[in-house]
Order: C-alpha cells, then structure tokens, then sequence
C-alpha cells in the first residue's frame, strides 16, 4: 500500500490531483513538494513515506500535480494558459484552499521557478528550501539547453517543432531518468507513464509552450537570488552531482547569496531522488531538524 492519500481539491478554477500524508491539521508543519518535467507528484511515491518514517516530527506532507501534467485536470472552459506564472498562480490558490499559511518547500527543476516565484510572492510563507537539482543560476544551465535557448531568441515554431520529436520523446525522456545514475535503481514505470500523459491531446503543445515561456524563469534569476540573500531563508540544495541538465555547479552558486547553504552533491543524476531517495530523504529530515522546523 502506498504510504500517502490522493485527494482532489478545486482552486484556481482547476481540479488539482494531490497526494498527502500526516496529521491534516493546521498546527502540523508543512512540507510542500513541487515536482519537475516530464512527471507529477508521482515522482514522489517512494520520497513521501521515507520523509514521513524517518523523521520524529510529524509533517503535513503535500505533493500536487501541476497543470498540465499527471492527474490534475483543467476544464476546456477556464481558457487556461500554460504559463509558470499561471502554474504559480495555482499553487497559490491550491495553498490558500488547504488554507496552508506557511511551509518548508523541496523543490525540482519545473517546480523549482514554481516554488521559487511563490517565494517572491510570499516570502514569509516559505519556512525552508530544499532544492534537488532545482535551478536558480546561469551557471547550472549546461548545453542541454542550447535548442531552447534557440527556441527563446526566435519563438518561431520551425525552432519549436524539432523538440516535439526529440525533448518530448520517450528514448528523451528515458534518458532524463537514467542518464548518470545507476540505471537499475529507476522503475521503467516512472518513464513510462510520463511519456503516456504526454501523449493526450493536446498535452505537448502544452509541453512546448512552457518550453518557450521558461526564458522568463530566466530572467527572473536575479530577483531568485536577492531573494535568497534578504530572507536568509535555510537552504538545502541536494543535488545529483551527475546532471547534465542543471550541472553541479548550480547547487555550489547558492552559497553566493546565501551565508547557510548547505550543498550536498550526491552520486546521481537528473532524477536523484528516483535512484537515490533514502538518501535525500534523510539529508532533508536531518537539515529540518536542525533547524528546528
């Protein structure tokens, strides 16, 4: 049996897919998880009763599933566009329907800019960062993402189609998973079903609008980074030291702009806590308890 509910909860004009576990309570601290392209909370089936067993606190943890990915559904009448200022928007509203006023947040890759933009918005909600293999530096940028920065400078669709049979494919998306980790450790299920979401109409013209809409994420960089200066938010940045997406050196530059960062650099990749998730699960445990959250 899964260590965790699934519930469903209107906000936003969007029926949001959730899996949670904890007392359900409003005196419980939070653990907000925000998960990354080409998955959904389901990235997180193993991460979530490891996180809830392993620790002596007993966290509210919630994991949705942002638009256009897993379970949540958007009805064709709420017009919806796929913007991570939209998705943020979202989550804001699906925190405001669970009526959750502060909370730590581990966030990766897609829902890193989430989790981070939420932080602007609300910067004394955020308790704690945990950030795995969660970009906020032009450095963690590798060449992986040369074709979209083509796509960023043109927004021509003869510069968006060829990632709808290369990025959005499943031998692509395979390789996210895989590629630097021990490939034994990764369920082929997870891939899998990534790949088959993506297939429903409609789904990868989603996909490759926020391919194009990421460059905002970019820009917004500097104002990511003053933030983590001026809040001295606690930062965790655990990271699978084999990424090829967001390379290493992104987790070394949060220590620029905060004084205590802890960076763990794990023997992983992209999917660090597919193949590795008793160990990030106890690094994130011991990083909140000491920090008495």
């Amino acid at each position: 049996m899964a260590g965790y509910s699934i519930k469903t909860v209107s906000a936003d004009g969007v029926n949001i897919f959730y899996r949670t576990t904890g007392p359900q309570i409003s005196s419980a601290p939070v653990l907000l998880l925000l998960h990354g392209f080409p998955s959904s909370s389901h990235q997180y089936r193993s991460l979530i009763p490891l996180l809830e067993n392993g620790s002596e606190q007993k966290y509210r943890i919630i994991a949705p599933d942002l638009p256009g990915f897993g379970f949540t559904e958007v009805p064709a009448s709420r017009n919806y566009s796929y913007t991570f200022e939209n998705l943020t928007t979202t989550i804001e509203a699906f925190l405001d329907a669970l009526s959750i006023k502060k909370f730590s947040v581990y966030v990766f890759d897609y829902g890193a800019p989430t989790g981070y933009r939420l932080a602007l918005r609300r910067p004394d909600a955020i308790q704690a960062i945990i950030t795995q293999n969660g970009n906020a530096y032009e450095e963690g940028l590798s060449s992986f993402w040369d074709p979209l920065r083509t796509l960023w400078k043109s927004g021509s669709d003869a510069d968006k189609e060829p990632l709808r049979g290369g990025a959005l494919s499943l031998e692509a998306l395979k390789w996210q998973y895989t590629h630097g980790t021990d490939a034994s450790k990764i369920a082929p299920e997870a891939y899998w079903l990534d790949f088959a979401l993506l297939q429903r109409p409609g789904n990868q013209d989603i996909q490759l609008g926020l391919f194009y809409d990421y460059r905002k994420n970019v820009e917004l960089y500097p104002k990511f980074q003053e933030y983590f200066r001026t809040s001295k938010v606690p930062i965790l940045a655990v990271w699978g030291k084999n990424d090829d997406i967001f390379l290493p050196e992104g987790a070394e530059a949060f220590r620029r702009d905060s004084e205590g960062v802890e960076v763990k650099l794990i023997d992983a990749g992209h999917f660090a806590v597919e193949s590795n998730g008793e160990e990030i699960a106890t690094s994130v445990v011991d990083f909140l308890r000491r920090k008495g959250l």
